[in-house]
This record gives C-alpha cells, sequence and structure tokens, in this order.
C-alpha cells in the first residue's frame, strides 16, 4: 500500500475515534442505604433511631464527555468527615483508576440521618454529640454500596444529551431570627439575605426521554425536629422521591449554599412538620424548570479543576491529626485552615462545591460577578469542615459563628480565592 495511501487511512481512523470518544454519555443510578439496625443520627444532639420514617438513598450520576469523565452523588446524610471521603476515593483509585477529583460527593443535610465514620471537625466544633462509639459496619455499608454504585453508574454511560437552567422557589427562608435587642439566634428572619434560585441539569437519552435530573438548591434538611427518632431524608428527600414519581427518571437533591437557610417549615414534630407541602413548594417547582428548558444538546464540554484557599484559623481552636491536610501554618506561624475548592465547567456553567455550610450572601456574590452564564455551588461536598459566615455575621454573633473552625477574615479570603480561580476557568 502506497505511503500516502496508508497515511490518509490512519489520519481518518484517528479522526473517527476521535468522534467516537467525544461522544457525551450519562447515567443516574439509586443506591438503597436505608440502615437495618438502630443508629445514632446527627445533625441534631446525640440521640438514637427507633425505626425508619422513609428510606434513604446515595443518587449517583456519571457524566463523561470522552476526555473527562465526573461522578456527582447526592446522598441522603447530615454530613461525614473528609477522611470518609478520602477512604471512598482512595478504593476507587486502587480499583477502578478513578482520580478523587472526580469524584464530588455531597449530602442532603438531612438531620435525621445516621452519622458515617468518624465524627472529624464535628467533634471539634460540636463537643458532647459524638461521645460514643461510631457504628463501623453502617459506615462499611456507606462507603461500599458507593463504590459499587459508581462502578454501576460507570457500566452504564450510554450516549445523552443536556441541558442546564434555572428555576425559583419559595420554599427556604433566612434563619438567623433577631431580637429588639439585637441578639441573633436559630428561627425564621423573613427580612433576611436567602437564595432562591433553583439551579437544574437535565441528562436525557438522544430520543429526550429523561435519564435523571439533578436539582440545586439551598435548603437545611430541617423539616423534622431533634425529637425525629426515625431514620428519613427529611424535605430534600420528599422532594426527590416527588419529582421521580412524577417525572419517572431519579433526581439528585445538591444542597447549595444553606448555611443560613432553613425550610419555609421547620423543626416541627410529627405530624405537624408539614412533609409533604415540599412537594408542592419545590417539587412542583422543579417539574416546572424542567419543562422550560428546551431540548438538550449532545455536544457536551467538560472540565475539571481545583484550587485551596488558606485563611486563619480561629483562636484557641483545637485541632486533630486526621485533619492536617486541612490546617497549616503560615510563614509567620499564624494557624491556618486550608479549604479545598473544587469546580466543574459544564459548556457556559460552572459548578463550584467545597466542605462547608456556606452563608448564601457569599454563594449570591460569586454569582453576581462570575463570568459564567449559570453559576451552581454544591455544599457539603467531601466532607465538611464547618460554618463559613460572612463576616458580619462574625460581628453579629449567634450558632453559625460558634461553630465554625474560621476567622471574620474568611468571607473575604474565600470570595476572593473563588472569584481569582473562576476567572482563569477556560471559557470553552
Amino acid at each position: 500500500m502506497p505511503l500516502l495511501r496508508r497515511l490518509v487511512l490512519f489520519w481518518i481512523f484517528a479522526f473517527s475515534l476521535a468522534a467516537v470518544r467525544a461522544e457525551f454519555r450519562a447515567a443516574v443510578v439509586k443506591v438503597d442505604i436505608t440502615p437495618k439496625t438502630p443508629q445514632w443520627l446527627m445533625g441534631y444532639g446525640a440521640r438514637k433511631s427507633t425505626g425508619v420514617h422513609d428510606p434513604i438513598f446515595h443518587h449517583i450520576a456519571a457524566i463523561d464527555d470522552g476526555n473527562t469523565q465526573v461522578f456527582l452523588i447526592a446522598s441522603d446524610l447530615c454530613l461525614f468527615s473528609p477522611t470518609v471521603y478520602d477512604d471512598v476515593t482512595a478504593t476507587l483509585k486502587k480499583e477502578f483508576g478513578i482520580e478523587s477529583r472526580q469524584v464530588w460527593w455531597t449530602v442532603t443535610h438531612t438531620h435525621s440521618a445516621p452519622e458515617v465514620g468518624p465524627p472529624g471537625m464535628y467533634d471539634i466544633l460540636l463537643k458532647g454529640r459524638s461521645d460514643h462509639p461510631w457504628d463501623r459496619e453502617y459506615g462499611e455499608f456507606v462507603k461500599s454500596t458507593l463504590v459499587s454504585g459508581i462502578r454501576d453508574a460507570r457500566a452504564k454511560l450510554a450516549p445523552a444529551r443536556l441541558a442546564i437552567g434555572t428555576g425559583f422557589s419559595r420554599a427556604n427562608i433566612n434563619r438567623r431570627a433577631r431580637d429588639a435587642d439585637g441578639k441573633v439566634s436559630l428561627g425564621l428572619n423573613p427580612d433576611g439575605p436567602t437564595d432562591r434560585q433553583i439551579g437544574l441539569i437535565r441528562l436525557e437519552r438522544p430520543d429526550g426521554s429523561l435519564i435523571g435530573l439533578i436539582g440545586n438548591y439551598a435548603m437545611h434538611g430541617t423539616v423534622l425536629a431533634g425529637s425525629m427518632l426515625q431514620v428519613s431524608a427529611d424535605g430534600p428527600g420528599v422532594v426527590s422521591n416527588y419529582v421521580e414519581e412524577k417525572t419517572g427518571a431519579p433526581m439528585l437533591y445538591i444542597n447549595g449554599a444553606a448555611g443560613n437557610l432553613a425550610p419555609i417549615y421547620t423543626v416541627l414534630d410529627l405530624p405537624r412538620a408539614h412533609l409533604g407541602e415540599f412537594r408542592v413548594l419545590l417539587g412542583d417547582k422543579i417539574i416546572e424548570a424542567n419543562r422550560n428548558l428546551g431540548p438538550g444538546a449532545s455536544d457536551v464540554k467538560l472540565w475539571l479543576g481545583e484550587t485551596w484557599i488558606e485563611t486563619p484559623r480561629r483562636e484557641g481552636l483545637g485541632w486533630s491529626d486526621e485533619l492536617k491536610a486541612y490546617g497549616a501554618k503560615s510563614p509567620t506561624g499564624v494557624d491556618l485552615v486550608r479549604i479545598p475548592v473544587r469546580v466543574l465547567r459544564i459548556n457556559d456553567a460552572v459548578l463550584w462545591a467545597s466542605p462547608v455550610e456556606l452563608f448564601c450572601e457569599i454563594a449570591l456574590k460569586v454569582r453576581a460577578d462570575s463570568p459564567f452564564r449559570h453559576n451552581f455551588y454544591f455544599g457539603y461536598t467531601n466532607g465538611w469542615i464547618g460554618y463559613l459566615p460572612t463576616a458580619q455575621a462574625f460581628r453579629e454573633g449567634g450558632y453559625e459563628p460558634r461553630t465554625t473552625p474560621f476567622s471574620e477574615k474568611v468571607e473575604q479570603d474565600f470570595t476572593e480565592g473563588v472569584m481569582a480561580f473562576l476567572q482563569g476557568v477556560p471559557r470553552n
């Protein structure tokens, strides 16, 4: 065969292979993680479950543009230490070659779900809530089911299209209540800042049928009060299940900057908890936003990045060896906290994430100044290292500024660090 013809055939083959690899694919799977034995519940004071009100799940979305593969996970849990995330990603790396940056593990932040793994920062910031042995068997169950779910989602990747857009819901409310003397406490503050954007990603097959939805909305998982002793996915789970019933496809509920945002009906005992109302307040709004999205596109490009932001640690705060990756010292000897920020660009949208309970004003500021059309913040991602309040909240006081490893300077350091990184994210 002449050399020129061989070269032409080679390049035809190479371009064809590249075209195959560039095909966008997606899959969504749902894995039951409901405990079969009593468990210590996380989110309020220490208490042990007496049964199950509704099941809890991992929801796992796998997306792949032919060059970059990402797994987005929403688990019906309250929070977990970054070391739990590290254990899972080490297993994924060993068994499947999946890098940690490809795995975004978020929680819905329901306060009626079991503890998972060692308490980590939770024990440092909320002394007394973890003075009991953690259930290693259930912890391993949650991690192993996540690994198997990711394997399943990866195996089910198939040609897909993607659509991104937004909606609006009044299902949340600022929870920093103010008294006449200026004292701030947990309650309801209808005059306080809120973020009521619904961020929505639709994954669909080439024929337009639905693979799954990813809904991003900022709201504490505290519809149910601390007196609740049954396992429950709380408001986020009600919404996710309702959307699934109406659309026939699973939905990942990805919590946002909910550090100072409660559900509009909050900390109530059954049967007064108004759980079902969130099907209307938020579930129907997600379904409406999905109808307004229009058809998805198969031309999808993904870009992954990560940065670490350093900021002073709160004076006098203890630390632990298991969190050493999240601590440092400045050249002048100041104790620092290191905050990982993950960024995923999907066409003209940016998803960004960190392992904190972020105040909504900070996410709103980033959204307003971002160079990208859509900006979705994924809270409680890849672990939990405490609340990240605004500087004003530190001055006002209240629960959240006491439940943080950070100083008043964190808002400035975090916002500037995130914006500087977003400015450098490639646009195509």
